[in-house]
């Protein structure tokens, strides 16, 4: 009889989901019917063809900003690091806005109507006769009028990507059961994967859409564009009956303000003598799929937030700005603990801001040509970097870490802070490669081969498949379970301050050179030194890896307890069930 109760639990766990999750009809999910690959993949195509509008519009928007808008080489990079700062911190307030209120999916749903709307404003900006740049063939100074229409449309898909980004990419990763062994290496493949699907949308974007730009008209990509993000939106909902969903838990940021009043009321009080004696959510609330947490002794300060006073009794229900139980106190150590990881991970990005900017307009002074009929776009040099991304990915999922997996027998193969740190490594080799062709080009009387940027792109590639795609994991997996949105907003606000960052050294070296003789940014590249530019954010790559190093050896990874009991409101069967958390 006990056998038999212990098969059917098993068969039962096998079937249901029990991680929190419903599904479009608000029940306990099946298994086999919703979520994991088969509701990731609508996702993975939705952030695909996304990818492909947003670097269609990004990666040649200093060519842009400098042959249509005119603007000289130094305040287009700046143009372009503040929208791409903007474009990359906005996350942050879709990503609460998702995780406090609306949902991950009525929030990807919103915000892409905003970017259609951007991008239909963009279009129109270049097709209707008053709105376009020029009134006649050849204009030094393009209309005002066009200026603000076209960057009321940049700012508007920087709106809607601020809800889509951080949303979509929590909404996939959902999809994967963290409770369920097999599921839960199935999500450490989503985020390889999800960074393949991101590649190949930025490969088309940067080839068939940049060619349209430069030779078909800017006009005809933005049509294309918008058609492509509005039949996004129908595939999107169309894989509504296959998605697991998590509903709204109310503002995260709201139990770590709890926890800090409890901890300043409480800090005259003494630690008690066993951590066991803290307080923790009572058992016949452990609901909702809800993860418990082990106690740390970080950030021991906090811990008197879940200090029990003698007038509280912990079986009656607390004041929630008296008293926190341990998972709250450990969650707030949970974002304390990320701060220095974010800090250090700004110069990354700062390096990978250069391969949107200096990079591209770099090729604009090399031989693109490739036969006598076809030039190269020069923003297209970009391919080069995704192609080098795809081919990583590849790699590295589908060979390195099962190797890895074998060698040291875990079902990680790397752990995620050393992931990140092998990618800062090659950021700096990427700019020494970059300084090393630059003053080569200066040095040569003739043109060289556009290809001889491959090395930096390339470089470049294999550490965004280590540290991009880390941070993104990182991120989400190691923010309490109720941010998973905030947490890939994070991710990608360190791109955004990195962007903002490159912009504010742009403005210093040029100043602090400019007073020395001769400034590093010229009216264009033959007139600038790259090279010692590039020097410079080399060096400072090599010292934040030594900082990033010391951070992460002594950072504590999330530590959930190993079972936990959680009831299930289970519409069909109504029982509960013991699973690994």
């Amino acid at each position: 009889m006990k056998m038999d109760q212990k098969r059917k639990q098993e068969s039962d766990e096998e079937k249901w989901v029990y991680d929190s999750s419903v599904d479009y009809k608000g029940r306990v999910p099946l298994r086999a019917s919703t979520g994991a690959w088969k509701a990731s993949l609508f996702i993975i195509a939705t952030e695909f063809s996304e990818r492909l509008s947003y670097f269609g519009i990004a990666i040649n928007l200093i060519i842009y900003l400098t042959k249509v808008l005119h603007q000289d080489l130094k305040t287009a990079a700046k143009s372009v690091n503040y929208w791409a700062g903007v474009t990359t911190m906005m996350p942050l307030f879709g990503g609460f806005l998702a995780d406090a209120y609306l949902g991950r999916f009525y929030t990807v749903l919103a915000s892409s109507v905003v970017y259609l709307l951007g991008l239909f404003l963009l279009t129109m900006s270049r097709l209707i006769p008053g709105l376009k740049p020029c009134t006649t063939q050849t204009c030094q100074e393009p209309q005002k009028i066009h200026e603000v229409v076209f960057f009321l449309a940049m700012y508007l898909i920087s709106v809607g990507t601020g809800g889509h980004k951080p949303s979509l990419e929590s909404f996939g990763a959902d999809q994967f059961d963290d409770d369920h062994p097999e599921e839960r290496k199935k999500k450490m493949s989503f985020f390889n994967w999800w960074s393949f699907g991101l590649c190949c949308g930025l490969l088309l974007g940067v080839t068939v859409i940049v060619y349209i730009e430069d030779h078909i008209g800017w006009a005809a990509a933005d049509i294309t564009l918008t058609a492509v993000m509005a039949s996004t939106i129908v595939v999107f909902c169309l894989g509504r009956p296959f998605y697991r969903f998590r509903k709204p838990m109310g503002s995260p940021l709201t139990p770590m303000l709890q926890v800090l009043v409890a901890a300043i009321a409480k800090r005259n009080l003494p630690y008690p003598s066993e951590p066991e004696e803290l307080y923790e959510v009572p058992k016949s609330e452990k609901n909702q799929g809800m993860r418990l947490l082990i106690h740390t002794n970080k950030l021991k300060f906090l811990d008197k937030a879940a200090i029990i006073e003698e007038k509280q009794n912990p079986s009656q229900k607390q004041n929630p700005w008296r008293i926190s139980t341990v998972t709250k106190v450990e969650e707030t150590k949970l974002i304390f603990n990320m701060i220095p990881i974010w800090l250090t991970s700004i110069p990354f990005g700062i390096c990978v801001a250069q391969s949107g900017t200096f990079f591209i307009k770099q090729s604009t002074m090399l031989n693109r040509e490739i036969t006598h009929n076809f030039t190269i776009p020069p923003a297209s040099i970009y391919s080069l970097a995704a192609m080098g991304l795809i081919v990583s990915v590849a790699v590295y999922d589908k060979l390195l870490i099962p190797f890895l997996r074998r060698l040291n027998g875990n079902d990680r193969g790397i752990n995620i802070l050393q992931r990140i740190g092998i990618g800062m490594i090659f950021s700096v080799l990427s700019m020494i490669a970059a300084a090393l062709v630059e003053r080569k080009r200066l040095k040569n009387s003739d043109p060289m081969s556009v290809f001889w940027l491959a090395p930096q792109y390339l470089i470049m590639a294999i550490g965004d498949c280590f540290t991009l795609v880390g941070l993104q994991e990182y991120f989400y997996d190691q923010v309490p379970d109720s941010m998973r949105s905030l947490g890939i907003a994070f991710y990608l606000s360190v791109i955004g301050a990195a962007s903002f960052l490159s912009s504010v050294l742009i403005t210093l070296v040029d100043r602090v050179t400019e007073k020395s003789g001769k400034s590093w940014f010229g009216k264009d590249l033959n007139s600038s030194r790259l090279d010692y530019f590039y020097w410079l954010l080399a060096g400072i790559a090599a010292v934040n890896l030594c900082v990033y190093a010391f951070v992460a050896r002594r950072y504590s990874y999330k530590n959930v307890m190993r079972k936990t009991t959680v009831a299930v409101a289970d519409c069909y069967e109504g029982n509960e069930i013991e699973i690994m958390a």
